[in-house]
């Protein structure tokens, strides 16, 4: 596993991979630990001995799902190699071109799914941020405020990333299947930041 500086001087470089979908999942663990401290302070603080419970429930929560999205990185940037592979396979014969579509075609649906799996990760973040608000920590709203927007952001550049492969992808049925969980993933995730925002507020 890259440091930081060196995953970002890699993401910065001409290579294909890391690429957006990738770093979605960095701003999603990124979120998710915020999530974790915002739960860990609150746990350690006696004034807030009323939302104890929940909040030990949260931090193992938010600790499994940044590992999550750190496996959804890896997942990620092995399913979009697997895009220009299959576009550098031959085609100087038909034979040669129908087996580079099959490739290209099964390629084009991996790396569709890959980021689609980090769209379902970030609408979860969406949901404990939504817990995280409800915990009423004051000196810590920002720390949620900032999740928040990290989670959003996971969620929009995912989502992103599952639509520009639907450019490519000939499966209609493995498409507009696709689209049904993204766009189910993605109303449950507004749901949540309005509700979050709203905790937010009112404090």
């Amino acid at each position: 596993m890259l440091d930081l500086q060196a995953y970002l001087n890699r993401l910065a470089s001409a290579q294909p991979t890391p690429g957006g979908g990738s770093a979605a999942t960095i701003v999603g663990a990124l979120g998710a630990a915020l999530v974790a401290m915002v739960a860990r302070i609150t746990l350690g603080n006696p004034k807030h001995a009323d939302v104890h419970a929940e909040a030990l429930l949260l931090v193992g929560a938010a600790d499994s799902l940044r590992a999550r999205f750190g496996g959804a990185r890896s997942a990620d940037e092995a399913a979009y190699a697997a895009v220009p592979e299959a576009q550098a396979l031959p085609r100087a014969s038909a034979a040669e071109t129908a087996l580079r579509t099959e490739r290209l075609q099964t390629a084009l649906a991996g790396a569709a799914d890959a980021p689609l799996h980090a769209a379902e990760l970030a609408a979860t973040l969406l949901a404990l941020c939504e817990r995280a608000a409800a915990l009423r920590n004051p000196h810590l709203m920002s720390d949620v405020e900032c999740a928040l927007v990290f989670a959003h952001a996971a969620l929009e550049a995912s989502a992103a990333n599952v639509r520009v492969n639907h450019r490519y992808m000939k499966d209609a049925r493995l498409v507009n299947e696709q689209i049904r969980r993204l766009e189910a993933l993605v109303d449950a995730g507004q749901r949540s930041e309005t509700a979050t925002r709203a905790l937010i507020t009112a404090r």
